[in-house]
């Protein structure tokens, strides 16, 4: 079982949409959660002008989906490590789709060249394979070549930050469904939803409710389909193939707006998702308050 975590949020300007310092229990790295409209606030920071990482996050204008680009920033000869590369950022109009970035540093400054290369890698190969954020890296970056020593130091290092930026309201590292993912009326339970041409499977997590990746699509809407069901669908049609399969898992906010969005038909979830042995949702919940 996964130990419970202490983690300090200081709130720098007294306001929760400005920004943040975030430190964890036994562990020598230091995030800041900055809006971009509060770099010039950042200006007299040292720690902010150290080697380290960063991310920049936002939406896309065209598709609104979460955007996340991925990079690294060394000490210069002007000192300004991370917040100098910001700056450039924020001039620079190909990256005008960022409203905040956070940035990881060390209390002791001890990031180098191996291992911030080590980190961007690893970072932007975890966003792309989580698949919850488009990763606006143009190239994949390199590894460096870190010792078998270091390696085992950095990933550590990488799972407390990984705590870090899903704290800060970013789970562009979290998979919608994990091999942790429990429900306390049905842990682990694959359920499936085969009505009006549909073959789907589905499963309950914290944040709702994920269809998993392969299931297949009523391929026509039925009249009781909601409006919204379409626009989804419509919003998501890049995500289902020729052949009706999902390419990818989505998350949905209920059973009912999965099996909607799977049957292209108004359903009710607690019914129209069973077991493998056909016990509804509906039923398992009944029978988890006994």
């Amino acid at each position: 079982m996964a130990r419970g975590k202490s983690i300090n949020l200081y709130l720098m300007d007294g306001d929760v949409n400005g920004r943040v310092k975030c430190t964890l229990a036994n562990w020598t790295g230091l995030a800041f959660k900055i809006p971009r409209t509060s770099l010039e606030l950042c200006k007299d920071r040292d720690d902010l002008k150290q080697t380290g990482i960063y991310f920049l996050f936002g939406k896309d204008d065209e598709n609104d989906n979460d955007v996340v680009y991925v990079g690294q920033a060394g000490v210069r000869k002007n000192g300004e490590g991370l917040l100098n590369r910001l700056f450039e950022h924020n001039r620079n109009p190909q990256k005008d789709y960022w409203t905040e970035a956070i940035a990881i540093t060390t209390s002791n400054d001890s990031l180098g060249p191996t291992e911030i290369s080590y980190l961007e890698h690893r970072f932007c190969q975890l966003a792309i394979e989580a698949n919850r954020y488009e990763v606006k890296n143009g190239n994949d970056p390199t590894p460096g070549n870190p010792s078998e020593e270091k390696k085992s130091e950095l990933e550590e290092f990488i799972d407390y930050a990984r705590v870090i930026v899903g704290t800060l309201g970013h789970k562009v590292f979290v998979p919608l469904v994990s091999t942790e993912d429990s429900d306390s009326l049905a842990p682990d339970v694959e359920l499936y939803c085969t009505r009006g041409g549909a073959n789907a499977i589905g499963i309950r997590t914290a944040e709702g409710f994920v269809v998993k990746k392969g299931s297949k699509v009523a391929s026509e809407f039925k009249n009781s389909c909601p409006v919204h069901v379409i626009k989804k669908r419509e919003k998501h049609s890049e995500k289902i193939d020729g052949n009706s399969i999902l390419l990818e898992d989505l998350l949905f906010g209920s059973p009912s707006g999965a099996s909607d969005f799977v049957c292209g038909s108004s359903t009710n979830g607690k019914v129209a998702w069973k077991t493998a042995d056909g016990i509804t949702l509906k039923e398992l919940e009944a029978n988890a308050e006994v």
